[in-house]
C-alpha cells in the first residue's frame, strides 16, 4: 500500500470519529422540538442547535489533530491553515428536513488534498447509516454491518429512478433549469423529491440511479463525489464539467456513464 493511501486511511477513520462526534449533537435535538432560527432573511433558510454544535465539535476535533489543514463549515465559514488539506463539512445536509422530523437529512464530511477529493462521508445517524468513500472504493454500513457499495449499473434512462431536493420553480431550479430538470425527470420512470445528499447515498447503493441539482454550495457537493464515484456511479455538473466550475452550484450524479451522457443530453438542450 502506497504512503498516500496509508495516509487517507488514517483520514478516513479520524473521518468517522468526526461523524461520530456530530452524530452526539444531532440526534438528541432530533424529533425534540430543536429551536430554529432563520438565516437568510426573506428568503427561508434554517439552521438549529444541531447544525451549529455539530460543527463546533468537528472543527475543534480539526484544529486540535490538524492545526495546519484549511477547514470549511456551512454555519462558521472557513479556517486558512498550510498544509494541502482541506475538510469540509455540512453538519446537517437537509435541515428542512430535519426540522420536519424526516430521517433524511445527513451530516456529510469531506478531505480535499491539493483541491481534489481525497475521501467522502454522507452519515444518516438516526436510521444509523454511513457511507464512506475513499481512494475509489465505497463502502456502505448500516447497523454496524458493512457492504461494498456499488450503483444499479443501469444505462437505459427510460427505466431510471431521479430525484432532486426541490422540483418547485424559482427556488432551487430557477427559469431554464426547471426546464431542464422536467424534460430529465420526465424521460425517466419514477421521480422522488426532498432527499437531500440521502439522495447520493441512495444511488451509490443502487436505489437511485440518477439525482441532479443547482444551488449546491462546497459544503453540500464534496463529500458526494468520493462516494458516488468510489461506488461506480459519474458526478459533473450539467454540462459533463466537473463540479464546482460552473456558477450555479450543478450537481448531476449518474449510476453509470451511459446514464450520465444521456442526462447531460436532455439538460444541455436548455442552452
Amino acid at each position: 500500500m502506497s504512503s498516500a493511501s496509508e495516509d487517507h486511511k488514517q483520514f478516513a477513520d479520524f473521518a468517522r470519529r468526526l461523524a461520530e462526534a456530530a452524530r452526539r449533537e444531532t440526534l438528541p435535538r432530533f424529533r425534540a422540538g430543536a429551536a430554529v432560527v432563520n438565516k437568510a432573511g426573506a428568503e427561508f433558510d434554517p439552521v438549529t442547535d444541531a447544525d451549529r454544535e455539530a460543527e463546533r465539535v468537528i472543527a475543534d476535533m480539526v484544529a486540535r489533530a490538524y492545526p495546519d489543514h484549511s477547514f470549511i463549515g456551512e454555519e462558521f465559514g472557513e479556517r486558512i491553515g498550510a498544509a494541502p488539506f482541506r475538510w469540509i463539512v455540512d453538519p446537517v445536509d437537509g435541515t428542512r428536513a430535519f426540522v420536519c422530523g424526516a430521517a433524511t437529512w445527513t451530516t456529510l464530511v469531506a478531505l480535499e488534498r491539493d483541491g481534489a477529493p481525497v475521501l467522502g462521508i454522507i452519515d444518516q445517524p438516526y436510521t444509523d447509516e454511513y457511507w464512506i468513500g475513499v481512494d475509489g472504493d465505497a463502502q456502505f454500513t448500516r447497523a454496524g454491518k458493512t457492504i461494498e457499495a456499488r450503483t444499479s449499473g443501469l444505462a437505459d434512462i427510460s427505466k431510471a429512478r431521479i430525484s432532486t431536493t426541490d422540483p418547485r420553480t424559482d427556488i432551487y431550479l430557477k427559469g431554464e433549469e426547471a426546464d431542464a430538470f422536467a424534460r430529465l425527470a420526465a424521460a425517466t420512470r419514477i421521480a422522488r423529491f426532498s432527499l437531500d445528499a440521502y439522495a447520493y447515498g441512495l444511488l451509490a447503493i443502487g436505489e437511485l440511479d440518477i439525482v441532479a441539482e443547482t444551488s449546491l454550495q462546497v459544503y453540500d457537493y464534496a463529500a458526494l463525489r468520493p462516494v458516488v464515484e468510489g461506488a461506480g456511479g459519474v458526478v459533473s455538473n450539467w454540462r459533463g464539467d466537473p463540479v464546482g466550475t460552473d456558477d450555479r452550484g450543478e450537481v448531476l450524479a449518474a449510476a453509470t456513464p451511459e446514464l450520465h451522457r444521456a442526462a447531460v443530453e436532455i439538460l444541455s438542450l436548455r442552452r
